[in-house]
């Protein structure tokens, strides 16, 4: 490793490590404080009356890790938190593991007890080390203060190069208090034999790739996180217009690509649009860009993309042919790549040609008119589309974060959103994450509009942090959509259970929710009918600081188009009958029998049964 190195003097640990971070510029720690990490706190004490970070008192340290983990998403940046020994540091683990699946940038500090202490179980010890083992791109226990300053540089190096992730640094009691001669450094330079990520795509590869897309007539670009983690919205717009491709995006790849755009076909997956679904089972070349093939989005592995090719980029190369064989895979920077792609199609005398794949053009275009995402409207009661629609209709430039479940999946189908706009818990499905991102997400753009769309018992895991919005004057807008329920729960036992309801229904002693956020200081606001909705929007949206609006709407709705579990992206439910127009009756299929080629009349000729 090159160091780049200063003049030395007498500091502890703790100063070690806060002078690193503010090297290193961090400008907001998230934390809460403990016994083992007293001795950080008061070096971050010192550091914060010299205006040099500032650290944001969370209520519980699962808000910390998912604070940082939105501060990092809306920035790119590395996020930044702090948790003392034992029960501080096991609590991070959930918000640990959620930035591990969506591969997200994060320094986690722990205090620990006194070296001298580990293994001996003493009190407030857990080997958070070894817990955090399977969800970390790396950890690190500091053994002697002289390292300190080297390992904050690695960690920020790994957690931001390569497929972005996790990095803890376990730091105990003593290594914090211990006084040594100081060598700060600097984060240029940092380089670790053996962790040389790909970066550049192999050339032939590249190549490859091109060829199969000028061959193809029915391409589908399939873009997952990674084009958000790399910036690469600009080429991925450049290739899709250059080669008239339709673009899908997970639900990690939203903002990867303008959904306003008439090659946009919106998410794809359980809970995708149907003419994604239809186009990436039809299409001829799937390029996937950054994207994994995670179950959500392939339901039945072996019948998505079955007719296609498959071009694979990726900077990881264990996912590369993990889920899906490709026929080119090409492991590198996706923007890197992409950058590569079309220069080397420039040279090659590739120009945009808005008459390439013309026929498979029409054909999704004719799926997007008779299978469009709806707004239903009730005579007696809210839908839970209409709120989003209309929250989005509002803050069409805000930054969203969302908890998970059936408002998750709404606010995916009916918000437009720009590149790291999209702030939402994929891979794990963090109940509990939508308001403490939010929270992060505001700290680092404090100028922009920041709403977090959210649920009536997801809200519920993490309330308590409307004491740090009040606190700290954060203007996060939270919305409830409240229906009474654990709704997805709810929807999957009526699908797969019989209605037999257990333990998902949220009415009884459900709290008022206007008033809790009142106890904590914060603006509360009920909506209950269709001409409230409008005007309590932007009454939510026009107030100077932190909001949260209780929504109550209909109960029993529920989120279509959806995949049901094990059946291929063709089988959805909860589509309107096929137009007797539309010739594409192999899309068809009985989610009874699973019989192929059925007939538009809504009924299964093998089995009988209703489709």
């Amino acid at each position: 490793m090159q160091l780049k190195r200063v003049a030395t003097k007498q500091v502890t640990g703790g100063y070690a490590l806060i002078d690193s971070l503010v090297r290193h510029g961090v400008e907001h720690i998230f934390g809460y404080p403990g016994g083992a990490i007293l001795p950080i706190y008061d070096e971050l004490y010192k550091a914060e009356a010299e205006g040099k970070l500032r650290h944001i008192l969370v209520r519980h340290e699962q808000g910390a890790t998912h604070a940082a983990d939105g501060y990092a998403r809306a920035t790119g940046k590395v996020g930044v938190c702090f948790a003392t020994s034992g029960p501080g540091a096991t609590n991070l683990v959930t918000g640990i593991a959620t930035a591990h699946m969506d591969s997200i940038p994060m320094v986690i500090v722990t205090g620990q007890v006194p070296s001298y202490a580990i293994g001996s179980d003493a009190f407030q010890e857990t080997d958070i080390y070894g817990i955090t083992l399977p969800i970390v791109k790396h950890s690190y226990v500091v053994r002697d203060p002289r390292d300190m300053a080297r390992i904050v540089a690695e960690a920020f190096h790994i957690a931001i190069t390569g497929r972005p992730g996790p990095v803890l640094i376990d730091v105990p009691k003593d290594i914090a208090q211990t006084v040594f001669d100081y060598i700060p450094v600097e984060p240029e330079g940092i380089k670790l034999p053996g962790y040389r990520p790909t970066v550049k795509g192999n050339p032939r590869q590249v190549g490859q790739a091109l060829r199969l897309i000028r061959e193809a007539r029915q391409p589908l670009l399939y873009v997952g996180g990674g084009a958000i983690a790399s910036g690469a919205h600009a080429e991925i717009k450049d290739l899709a217009e250059r080669f008239n491709i339709p673009v899908t995006t997970t639900l990690m790849g939203i903002g990867s690509f303008d959904e306003h755009h008439p090659l946009s076909l919106g998410m794809l997956g359980m809970h995708g649009t149907a003419y994604a679904n239809f186009a990436v089972m039809e299409c001829d070349l799937l390029i996937a860009v950054g994207a994994r093939f995670d179950d959500r989005v392939t339901g039945k592995l072996d019948e998505f993309a079955s007719h296609a090719r498959v071009v694979h980029i990726d900077i990881d190369p264990a996912e590369v042919g993990k889920n899906r064989t490709p026929d080119v895979p090409i492991v590198g920077d996706v923007r890197t790549v992409l950058v590569d792609m079309l220069r080397r199609s420039t040279e090659e005398g590739d120009t945009r040609d808005m008459n390439r794949n013309q026929a498979w053009i029409a054909r999704l275009n004719r799926w997007k008119q008779d299978y469009p995402l709806t707004v239903p409207e009730y005579p007696d009661a809210i839908s839970p589309q209409e709120v989003i629609a209309e929250v989005g209709r509002q803050a069409p430039h805000a930054y969203y974060t969302t908890d998970v479940g059936q408002h998750q999946m709404w606010a995916a189908q009916f918000l437009k959103n720009g590149p790291r706009r999209w702030i939402s818990s994929a891979g794990l499905g963090t109940m509990g994450f939508g308001m403490p991102a939010a929270m992060g997400a505001k700290m680092a753009v404090s100028d922009e509009q920041v709403v977090c769309i959210s649920g009536d018992a997801s809200i519920q895991m993490n309330i308590q942090e409307l004491g740090t919005l009040a606190q700290y004057g954060i203007g996060v807008k939270t919305v409830i959509i409240n229906n009474g329920w654990q709704g997805m729960v709810r929807q999957w036992q009526e699908a797969f259970y019989e209605e037999r309801y257990s333990s998902s229904n949220m009415q009884p002693s459900m709290p008022d929710f206007v008033k809790l956020a009142e106890a904590y200081g914060v603006k509360g606001i009920l909506v209950e009918t269709r001409d409230q909705l409008a005007r309590a929007i932007a009454e939510m949206l026009a107030h100077d600081g932190p909001v949260l609006m209780n929504v109550r709407v209909k109960r029993n709705e529920n989120c279509y188009p959806m995949v049901p579990p094990g059946k291929s992206n063709a089988q959805m439910v909860g589509l309107p009958q096929r137009p007797p127009s539309e010739k594409a009756a192999e899309l068809i299929y009985c989610s009874n029998c699973n019989a192929k080629n059925v007939s538009t009349n809504n009924f299964c000729p093998e089995c009988g049964a209703k489709l």
